[in-house]
C-alpha cells in the first residue's frame, strides 16, 4: 500500500485546522506533527518504504472515568467512514458545545448529490447533516442539511451559541436554529479561519484573483491596513494572491492585510500576535507584536523543531516544541512572560489537534497512535494508524484530568469538544457521543493588564 510520507529534518512551508510562520514544525527523524491544510495544488506526499517487521499493537487507551451520559450515533444517521479517508486530512465531522446542555453534531452523509453547474469542481461537493442534541436526553432539537464544496474544516464556534460556516467565498453565521445568515463575502475562496480566545477577532486566508479590486459587497483590502505579517511574499504571476486578513468580528472591519505563500497559523489574542524567532542554538525567542504597533519579548523556549503556538485564553498560550531527542513537549506560558508548566511526557505525536474550552480553563490534546516511529525512512500508511488518543489538561497546572480514545479515527479532528465552563468533555468513541463530567478547573493565573497594548 502506498505510504503517506511525513517529511523529517526540514520544514514543510505549506499550511488548520487548527487550523495556519507557515506551519513549520521540523522534527529530526520524527514525524512532523503539523501537516499542511489542503490548498489548491497541495496534497499529501505519497511514497513507499521497505516492509517492516511486525510490531505489537499498542494497548487500547480506555477512558479513565465512566461517561456521565452516552448518545448512540447510528440512530442519528452517522456511519463510520472507510479507512480510505485516513491520511487525506478531510474534515468529516464536527462536535461542538453550543452551551452546557446542548451539542452541535455535524457530519458528512453519503448519497447522491445535486450537481451545481456554477461549481467548477463538483467532485468536492458533499452534504453535511447538522443536529442540535439536548443533554442529557440526547434528543434532536433541530436538524438541517448543508451542501458544501470542499473537504477542509467548515465549522468554527463563536460565543453565545453561535458559529461560522465556511463555504467557497462566504462565511455564514448560524445558531441553534441552524438557520444561516450571510456574514462576510470574500473576493475568492476562503481557505482557513482562526480566532482569538475572546472571539473578538478573525484571521482569514483567501485565494483571490490578482490585481482585481474587491466589489462593494466583498471584504476589502484597505491600503491603511497593509502590513507584513510573518514574512510577506508575493505569489507567482500565474497564481492567485493568498490574502491574510485580521478582522474585527463584530463589524467585519479589516485591521491588517498581508500576502502569504500558503496557509499561516497566526496565534493572536486581543493585543496582538506571537511569533517564535530563532535565537542561538536551540533557543527560540517568543515575541508579542501589538496590533497598535511595537512588540515585547515574552520569554524563550528550547526546541530542536520550530515551535507552534496556540492561545488557549487571552492571557495564556501553549507552545508545542521538541526535546533534544525530537520528542514533543508542551510548555504553557502567560503573556506576562511567566512559565506556568511544562509537560514532556505527552508521548509521540502525529497530526496533533489542540481543543481549548471557551473559557480557557481546560485543553484537550489529541493525536494519532501508530505502531512504529515515523520518519523520512519509515513513512506512515493508513494501516499503521491504530488509535486516536485524547488527553485533557487543566490549563492552569497541566494536570491530566481525563484520558480517552476517540473512535472512529478522524485525522483532521473534530471529534472532541469541551463545554463553555470546561466542566464537560464530549468525545466521539465506541459508536456514541460520550460525555464526561469533570470537577471545576483550577483558577487561571491573573495576568496584569498590558498597558503597552493600549
Amino acid at each position: 500500500m502506498a505510504k503517506l510520507l511525513l517529511r523529517a529534518g526540514f520544514c514543510l512551508h505549506a499550511g488548520l485546522g487548527l487550523a495556519v510562520a507557515a506551519l513549520p514544525f521540523c522534527m529530526p527523524l520524527q514525524a512532523s506533527s503539523q501537516t499542511p491544510r489542503r490548498l489548491p495544488g497541495i496534497f499529501p506526499i505519497l511514497g513507499s518504504s521497505k516492509k517492516r517487521a511486525a510490531t505489537p499493537e499498542p494497548p487500547p487507551i480506555k477512558a479513565t472515568q465512566p461517561p456521565a451520559l452516552t448518545i448512540p450515533v447510528e440512530p442519528l444517521g452517522f456511519s463510520s467512514p472507510g479507512q480510505f479517508y485516513l491520511g487525506m486530512r478531510d474534515s468529516l465531522v464536527s462536535l461542538d458545545f453550543l452551551d452546557e446542555n446542548r451539542l452541535l453534531f455535524t457530519f458528512r452523509v453519503p448519497g447522491l448529490l445535486h450537481r451545481d453547474s456554477a461549481t467548477s469542481d463538483s467532485s468536492n461537493e458533499r452534504q453535511i447533516r447538522a443536529l442540535v442534541l439536548r443533554l442529557p436526553e440526547g434528543t434532536v432539537q433541530t436538524e438541517a442539511v448543508w451542501t458544501l464544496h470542499d473537504r477542509t474544516r467548515y465549522l468554527y464556534m463563536l460565543d453565545s451559541g453561535q458559529f461560522l460556516l465556511r463555504d467557497r467565498n462566504d462565511l455564514q453565521l448560524g445558531d441553534s436554529s441552524l438557520q444561516l445568515k450571510p456574514f462576510l463575502h470574500f473576493p475568492g475562496p476562503v481557505l482557513w479561519v482562526e480566532q482569538d480566545p475572546a472571539r473578538q477577532y478573525l484571521v482569514t486566508g483567501s485565494a483571490e484573483p490578482r490585481g482585481e479590486t474587491p466589489k462593494p459587497d466583498e471584504v476589502p483590502r484597505p491600503a491603511t491596513a497593509q502590513a507584513t505579517v510573518l514574512g510577506e511574499e508575493k505569489a507567482a504571476p500565474e497564481e492567485p494572491d493568498i490574502v491574510l486578513r485580521i478582522l474585527r468580528r463584530d463589524s467585519g472591519k479589516v485591521m491588517l492585510v498581508s500576502r502569504v505563500r500558503s496557509a499561516v497559523h497566526l496565534p493572536i489574542n486581543t493585543d496582538g500576535y506571537v511569533e517564535a524567532l530563532r535565537s542561538k542554538g536551540t533557543a527560540w525567542i517568543l515575541n508579542l507584536n501589538y496590533f497598535t504597533g511595537g512588540s515585547k519579548v515574552l520569554g524563550s523556549v528550547d526546541s530542536v523543531c520550530s515551535p507552534i503556538i496556540h492561545f488557549i485564553s487571552p492571557a495564556e498560550f501553549l507552545v508545542r516544541a521538541c526535546n533534544s531527542n525530537g520528542d514533543p513537549k508542551l510548555v504553557a506560558m502567560g503573556t506576562n512572560g511567566r512559565r506556568l508548566w511544562e509537560n514532556s511526557v505527552i508521548g509521540p505525536s502525529v497530526w496533533p489537534q489542540v481543543v481549548a474550552a471557551p473559557d480557557g480553563s481546560r485543553t484537550a490534546w489529541e493525536t494519532l497512535v501508530t505502531d512504529h516511529g515515523v520518519n523520512a525512512f519509515s513513512p506512515l500508511g493508513s494501516e499503521d494508524i491504530k488509535a486516536q488518543a485524547v488527553q485533557v489538561f487543566d490549563a492552569a497546572t497541566g494536570k491530566v484530568v481525563l484520558r480517552a480514545q476517540a473512535s472512529p479515527i478522524f485525522d483532521a479532528g473534530g471529534n472532541v469538544a469541551i463545554s463553555p465552563s470546561g466542566r464537560r468533555v464530549a468525545v466521539l468513541m465506541a459508536g456514541a457521543i460520550q460525555v464526561f463530567d469533570l470537577p471545576p478547573a483550577p483558577a487561571l493565573p491573573v495576568v496584569p493588564v498590558d498597558k503597552a497594548a493600549q
